[in-house]
């Protein structure tokens, strides 16, 4: 069997030692060894390759080829030393977060945008999926951080208030309506209305507060975001009735927000997981949301 070749640090640093300085003398002190011992490294290393690694030429030691080549093959191990003996590096923490449309569109991408720009070594991947799938991604660990407005509570993740707003009428500026300070449930009797679709609890409400009422609007369309529904009264298609956050944030100068008079109330949560610790670039986010989301006439702090 071949024997083993051990390496040896102290023959390696010997040897880059003197190829810096030229003489024992000096590459001992810079090693912080006496000369003998660099010149039995430097022997040793020579016996151990059965290389001439050093040749005496007036006065200095000169490296041979070989002991250019072993040099230069050196170098990562070194590098890699200097990493470990150095300040450790700053690790890019990554914060992955989950969010409705609604959220996510224009109102999450802001401040991402700002929050990345004074915290450069945080990186973000933000996910746009519908409110149900918000919750299942925490739960199953593939997302830090959620945001939404529907309360799906489910064992395993924890639902952080963050904003409370109340049900409004949103119509475009030129709309009958839009001169009033309060819309009551009767006032959309007979008016085109986009409301979401079923699979949305509010709906339901909505319907149930109009019943009561014994108003009657005309639905001429169904959508599933509140997003798209303040986007369709834009175009003059109807008005709708929406949780006004945080859609009030970027559309206040696009359409004309009114309260509803009803007890449809809305509440923003942050979704982390319960069954782990919320990592700090989740909690820095959170505190980034707290602290810079604007006011306005239809939601306040949780």
């Amino acid at each position: 069997m071949p024997t083993k070749t051990w390496h040896s640090l102290p023959e390696y640093q010997a040897l880059r030692a003197l190829m810096e300085s030229g003489t024992t003398s000096k590459a001992a002190i810079r090693l912080g060894r006496s000369q003998s011992a660099v010149s039995r490294s430097i022997a040793h290393l020579e016996a151990r390759t059965g290389r001439i690694l050093f040749e005496r030429e007036g006065g200095r030691l000169r490296p041979t080829n070989e002991a250019v080549q072993m040099n230069r093959r050196l170098d990562p191990l070194f590098e890699a030393l200097d990493r470990i003996d150095g300040p450790p590096e700053r690790a890019q923490e990554t914060l992955r977060i989950i969010a409705p449309p609604t959220y996510a569109h224009r109102f999450l991408v802001q401040h991402i945008a700002n929050f990345l720009k004074t915290n450069p070594h945080f990186f973000i991947s933000l996910e746009v999926s519908p409110s149900e799938d918000v919750i299942r991604g925490v739960l199953e660990r593939r997302f830090d951080l959620g945001v939404t407005g529907v309360e799906l509570s489910r064992s395993g993740v924890k639902l952080t208030p963050y904003r409370n707003s109340s049900a409004v009428c949103v119509m475009p500026n030129d709309h009958p309506l839009a001169g009033r300070d309060i819309i009551h449930p009767e006032d959309l009797h007979g008016q085109a209305l986009v409301a979401l679709t079923h699979r949305h609890a509010r709906r339901a409400q909505l319907e149930k507060v109009l019943h009561a009422s014994r108003s009657t609007p005309r639905i001429v369309a169904e959508v599933s975001t509140s997003f798209a529904a303040v986007d369709l009264a834009k175009e003059g298609l109807g008005l709708t009735i929406v949780n006004p956050f945080p859609i009030v944030q970027y559309r206040s100068d696009d359409v004309v927000f009114r309260p509803f008079a009803s007890q449809i109330d809305y509440r923003s949560y942050f979704v982390t997981s319960d069954h782990r610790p919320t990592p700090g670039i989740a909690r820095a986010f959170m505190r980034h949301l707290r602290l810079h989301t604007a006011k306005d006439p239809f939601s306040d702090k949780a």
